[in-house]
């Protein structure tokens, strides 16, 4: 957590390719609940960070995010 107002983990990759896999797979979850978080892609890590910008700060909707990105991380066998 950040300063209250945000849900924000990196994991890291072995490549490239696997932290876009990772990213996208967010996405695709993103999408489906309505809820996009902010993301960060580079070599080797992937940061996402969730926060309701209307709201000023975390809400049920970006805790829910994070659970599920977590949940594609174990699914993924992915370390944070």
């Amino acid at each position: 957590m950040i300063e209250g107002k945000r849900l924000r983990r990196t994991w890291r990759f072995p490549d490239f390719a696997s932290a876009l896999a990772f990213v996208v797979e967010v996405g695709k979850m993103a999408d489906e609940i309505s809820h996009h978080p902010d993301i960060e892609l580079g070599w080797g890590r992937a940061t996402i960070e969730w926060t309701t910008h209307d709201a000023g700060g975390i809400t049920e909707m970006d805790d829910d995010g994070a659970w599920r990105t977590d949940k594609i991380a174990q699914h993924l066998k992915i370390a944070g």
